[in-house]
């Protein structure tokens, strides 16, 4: 099969190559999908686990995404709850080979249904984006109507879903980024934004949660906002900074099938929308895949057109 991988993690995303690689076949309870798109996080090559079996053996060349939409063309011995020629989308295993491809072996509990009125492109935008998001708030960060809500990141692919779920919940919503984002994220649904390029985080004053996807100085700001019983919820690994009188959680985002079935209900009913910045083929992934400007939005492949 065609497959982009990157070759070795010295090389980074330089090392990335549009190659023929070996088909997958499915495991015990896997299922192979034939992917018609794949979802792309540009942090992915400084993944430990990109480069590493979950034994700690060197997997390298390793195929890059995690994030698919696609049909079942396969099922792994005692695989149950998917069927042959079922529209799916998920998010693959990260010590795995990925969705980067055109066939992908997954576990068929990381899959949910995709439903026949919603494109396999925006399939491929929400797993990543969207279980962050809804773990972050409503597993993690416990959010709840009439709170203030600090999202970080306001424009970007995470950020937009971030926005989005809490006003849904009835949260006060404060976005940040950069002054170019504010439309963006005011637009997604924020009731105000922090230019944190010219703007102070003190003078947005106690908030009871803080949604993290920066870390560094913006944590530490951050958490000094956090109001008493309140909670830091971060993506950039272990938490440096915590709450004087609050909780500090770091996580890593895990597949859910009944939370993908919440999210993708949201797109098909109009409550959420999806933020893809740009859409190439698998023949003109590499290029996407390594831009040369600073982009918001998910990145998403087409395998098939």
């Amino acid at each position: 099969m065609k497959a982009i991988v990157v070759l070795d993690q010295n090389a980074g995303t330089a090392g990335m190559r549009l190659t023929t690689h070996p088909d997958p076949s499915p495991a015990i309870n896997d299922v192979l999908v034939a992917v018609h798109a794949s979802g792309y996080v540009p942090t992915e090559v400084d993944w430990p686990s990109t480069w590493t079996t979950r034994a700690g053996k060197d997997r390298s060349p390793s195929v890059l995404g995690h994030e698919v939409a696609g049909v079942v063309t396969a099922l792994g011995y005692g695989t149950t709850g998917l069927s042959l020629g079922q529209r799916v989308f998920g998010l693959a295993d990260w010590h795995r080979d990925g969705t980067l491809a055109q066939y992908v072996a997954i576990e068929s509990r990381n899959l949910a249904p995709l439903p026949g009125d919603v494109d396999f492109t925006v399939g491929a935008s929400l797993p990543i984006s969207g279980l962050t998001a809804w773990q972050g708030l409503f597993v993690h960060g416990r959010l709840e109507a009439g709170q203030s809500l600090l999202a970080h990141g306001a424009a970007g692919a995470v950020g937009t879903m971030v926005t989005q779920l809490a006003r849904e919940a009835g949260a006060h919503v404060i976005g940040t980024g950069r002054g170019g984002d504010r439309d963006k994220a005011l637009d997604y649904g924020a009731h105000e934004f922090v230019d944190l390029e010219n703007d102070s985080l003190h003078d947005v004053g106690d908030v009871d949660l803080v949604f993290d996807v920066i870390g560094g100085d913006i944590q530490r700001q951050s958490a000094a906002l956090v109001r008493a019983g309140g909670t830091l919820v971060s993506v950039t690994g272990p938490v440096e900074a915590r709450p004087s009188d609050g909780l500090a959680i770091d996580f890593v985002v895990e597949a859910d099938r009944a939370q993908l079935n919440e999210i993708v209900q949201r797109v098909r009913d109009g409550r959420l929308r999806t933020n893809i910045g740009i859409v190439a083929s698998l023949d003109d992934a590499v290029p996407a895949l390594n831009p040369t400007e600073r982009r918001q939005g998910k990145t998403v492949i087409r395998v098939l057109p």
